[in-house]
């Protein structure tokens, strides 16, 4: 497990706020405080409440909205779903989900994320 800590553009239906973003290998979903996915998405109920485990052994949070938007790193655009985590320390996190789905890596020696090439000119040409 390791993580990497660094400033990405969210954007919504609601407006955009650049947000420190931790990007968590040992997390599974990706997450937002509540007061920041205020100012970037409506958040949606859930049909039925999730209770994840925390990194503190034994406990666990509820969660019981969740949202979609869409984040920058550099001007490569990328999605994904979030879940609503109250009390959530960080201001965003950036789970496994969304790393494996957009061939995230995580270069923990130089605290860098690399974006596989092909994914992201797939992006850029879809822009054209």
């Amino acid at each position: 497990m390791g993580i990497i800590r660094i400033p990405l553009r969210f954007e919504g239906s609601v407006g955009e706020k650049t947000v420190y973003a931790l990007f968590d290998s040992g997390a599974t979903f990706s997450c937002l405080r509540p007061d920041i996915a205020a100012e970037i998405e409506e958040a949606r109920k859930l049909r039925r409440p999730m209770e994840v485990a925390t990194a503190s052994e034994g406990h666990f949070v509820k969660i019981t909205e969740a949202l979609r938007a869409d984040f920058y790193y550099g001007d490569i655009r990328l999605s994904d779903e979030f879940m609503v985590v109250p009390a959530l320390s960080e201001e965003a996190i950036i789970g496994v989900n969304t790393l494996q789905k957009w061939r995230i890596k995580l270069d923990f020696e130089h605290d860098t994320v690399i974006i596989d090439p092909k994914v992201a000119k797939l992006i850029l040409k879809e822009l054209k």
